[in-house]
């Protein structure tokens, strides 16, 4: 049974489901910064996925970068899997802007998170409620 790591579920939003990966938002406005997970057990390495779920995985992401790119007005989309802290596999998909605050360098652990309002997750959520695919269930 796929059970969030507790980190992620303390740091992010629930925004919903792809067919292979739940979606979140890293509960930081100075970035769109989302985070896709493959629901999954005890998964940490790309690998250790089947090959159906390895192109799955790619081509939410991939497909994911694209949307919030063009949705955000990114300069640059990061997308990458590190899993220092958190070892279940999840993959960044954010975009950097210019001005953003840690511009030309990493996020992590540039700046403290900035917590969303309630407000700026409505209009998140409704940008993307224009644009992603019917494959994608948004969440509670």
């Amino acid at each position: 049974m796929f059970v969030l790591d507790s980190r992620l579920e303390q740091d992010t939003l629930l925004l919903g489901d792809f067919p292979l990966c739940r979606l979140l938002l890293m509960n930081d406005a100075q970035y769109p910064w989302f985070i896709l997970v493959p629901r999954r057990e005890e998964v940490s390495e790309l690998f250790q996925l089947d090959t159906a779920d390895q192109q799955a995985l790619w081509q939410e992401a991939t497909s994911l970068a694209e949307t919030v790119k063009d949705t955000f007005g990114a300069d640059k989309m990061n997308v990458a899997t590190l899993g220092n802290v958190v070892s279940q596999l999840h993959v960044h998909v954010i975009a950097r802007r210019r001005d953003d605050p840690a511009w030309p360098g990493p996020v992590w652990g540039k700046h403290p998170a900035q917590p969303y309002s309630a407000e700026q997750v409505a209009v998140i959520k409704s940008k993307l409620k224009l644009v992603l695919a019917d494959q994608f269930r948004f969440g509670e």
